[in-house]
């Protein structure tokens, strides 16, 4: 007796032993299935990626999650939802999305933006804003009779700001007093650059400026030598932009050399 005894103890030891992998495995056994531990990794990764950390108490919410998902995708089954025509083009659809996905991050990860990649854009960007910058206020409205009868007003002694917030039909910087801050003479219209860089700081032009927004009052506040971000604190957006930029030639390649019929 005693020894059958210790035969079934040493059989459930045994038993217990091969077990224990494969629950570590999986995170529960739902209606004799196992569900595995990789699913709730993967929602894990998921978190992580997003930027929110992943303590012991979410674990044990993805652990849920996982876990009722488990139910609810066999009782889906049960009723034969997973063999409809709906459900198989949105797995497709589903796979198709998953599969794209890593086939660009593959691409990225093979393809690099280098740090010269990156100091030859920056030094494109540096040649297309150095010069000159501009501090200019204007005042905007519909009409060239309104325009010449606020010169007038500003010849009088008006004063431009308080006349352009009550006048100026430009909601940006009417409210501003006509405030345009400081920018490049060509991030303006033709028209307004062309008259804006003939003033002498502190003038006003003599006549109305048209432009494909109205008539325009310029005034010059003030002309400066053009003030760039340093490469630091613009390369994280630069290397979106190359990133962006060889993944769409990337997809461009792939469409040119498919044979569509």
């Amino acid at each position: 007796m005693k020894n059958k005894f210790l035969a079934g103890m040493a059989v459930a030891a045994l038993a217990g032993a091969m077990a224990a992998p494969a629950l570590a495995q999986n995170i529960a056994v739902v209606n004799g299935k196992a569900v595995p531990k990789a699913r709730a990794d993967v929602l894990a990764q998921q978190v992580a990626k997003s930027g929110r950390p992943v303590t012991p108490e979410l674990e044990g919410q993805i652990k849920e999650e996982v876990i009722a998902r488990e139910i609810f995708m066999q009782q889906a089954q049960q009723e034969g939802l997973d063999a409809t025509e709906d459900f198989k083009n949105q797995m497709e659809l589903a796979r198709q999305t998953i599969l794209i996905r890593e086939l660009f991050a593959d691409f990225q990860k093979k393809n690099p933006v280098t740090d010269a990649e990156v100091q030859a854009e920056y030094d494109k960007f540096a040649a297309a804003n150095s010069g000159k910058e501009y501090k200019a206020r204007h005042i905007l409205v519909e009409t060239e009779a309104k325009a010449k009868d606020i010169l007038a007003r500003l010849k009088k002694g008006g004063k431009f700001e308080d006349i352009a917030k009550k006048e100026s039909k430009d909601p940006g910087s009417g409210a501003k007093g006509g405030d345009l801050d400081w920018a490049n003479a060509s991030s303006y219209v033709p028209e307004f650059t062309e008259a804006m860089v003939k003033l002498q700081k502190g003038q006003t032009t003599e006549t109305p400026v048209k432009s494909q927004f109205g008539w325009h009052i310029i005034r010059l506040d003030d002309i400066r030598d053009a003030k760039l971000p340093p490469l630091d604190q613009v390369k994280p957006q630069i290397l979106q932009q190359l990133q962006q930029q060889k993944l769409a030639q990337f997809q461009q390649e792939l469409r040119s050399k498919a044979k569509v019929e």
